[in-house]
């Protein structure tokens, strides 16, 4: 932590007196004297610290104006806890400076503790809170996953990984398979049926707790294709799983959604084409918000997650003919080399 952090400054002025109004209104007495302990961060500009003592433990999250907005994270809470999703309570916020005082789900993600032993259970959990949100979740709010912002994603891998990280500009026959990789991939989402979608639902947003999973990270929620998310819980930045195997679960979970009227399209095969485009669109952002975040943000550890990124591409790529162009775009692609 730097030696002058004004921003941990106003954060514990904000604090002392919020927490003390939060005791009060409680009846849980006097407060006791704690120091902040950082709890996580993330790969945005928001941090999280955490306040705990005698049996009591808060999340206090510092979400720096105007690179970070605390009221989509405020909403969508209420929205996914109103769905029955557990989700930190929101004890207190302070919109303006940036500041919550969230409820604390634990010190364990799936992340920390996940293996091939306990996957299936802690899985079935992931799929049985995700179906629940799916299924009675009011999104109306939220904004759609449209075309214009499906295209924006896409276009961060030109400019921030073959561009600003391969030094690379796009040839005009490049650019032109590009262009019909980015139809395929778009017209595939907007074809699908649509729900409340998270859109970073994966392990290490995801808490070990009780009821099993706590769900964060969740403020960039949108309306969109029903695949997304079941698809991003087993195509991770940080674990990679057989596909076999996540064949299997991808299984379990249209067969549950097609119990629980969620709209999921009406075959398995139709669905799994689906969500391997929608993986597809998501691959291509992630390396492009990586090679951003290294480049831009000064955080190159992200780049070394880039290889699985281009694993996933691969896989589907083999069973997928309808995207050579893409192959073939990223066959005459230079070779990366290591991030300095």
């Amino acid at each position: 932590m730097p030696q002058h952090d004004q921003r941990l400054l106003d954060l514990n002025a904000w604090l002392q007196p919020t927490v003390q109004e939060l005791f009060t209104r409680r009846g849980w007495g006097e407060v006791p004297e704690v120091s902040l302990v950082a709890a996580s961060s993330d790969a945005s500009f928001r941090r999280y610290f955490r306040w705990e003592a005698e049996q009591r433990s808060f999340i206090v999250m510092d979400a720096p104006p105007p690179q970070e907005n605390c009221r989509p994270f405020v909403e969508i809470a209420s929205i996914l806890a109103d769905a029955g999703v557990h989700v930190p309570e929101i004890l207190c916020a302070d919109l303006e400076q940036g500041f919550l005082l969230l409820g604390d789900l634990g010190r364990q993600t799936y992340l920390d503790v996940i293996n091939s032993d306990n996957a299936d259970e802690l899985f079935a959990d992931a799929i049985s809170a995700l179906l629940t949100f799916q299924a009675n979740a009011n999104p109306g709010v939220l904004p759609c996953y449209d075309e214009a912002l499906l295209r924006r994603e896409l276009q961060l891998f030109p400019e921030w990984y073959v561009q600003g990280h391969l030094g690379h500009s796009f040839t005009a026959d490049e650019q032109q398979l590009w262009e019909k990789t980015c139809h395929v991939l778009i017209d595939s989402a907007l074809a699908q049926p649509t729900v409340l979608v998270h859109r970073d639902y994966m392990p290490r947003n995801l808490m070990v707790s009780q009821p099993n999973p706590g769900v964060l990270d969740f403020q960039d929620a949108v309306i969109g294709p029903v695949t997304y998310d079941i698809t991003s819980l087993f195509k991770d930045a940080f674990l990679s799983w057989p596909e076999d195997r996540v064949t299997g679960w991808l299984q379990g979970y249209w067969d549950a959604a097609r119990t629980r009227g969620i709209p999921v399209q009406d075959s398995f095969e139709a669905f799994h084409r689906a969500s391997d485009l929608m993986g597809l669109q998501r691959h291509l952002k992630v390396i492009g918000i990586f090679a951003r975040i290294c480049h831009r943000d000064g955080k190159p550890r992200y780049l070394a997650d880039v290889p699985r990124f281009f694993a996933y591409l691969d896989t589907v790529l083999a069973r997928r003919p309808e995207l050579a162009d893409l192959k073939l775009l990223l066959q005459r692609l230079p070779s990366e080399e290591a991030p300095s």
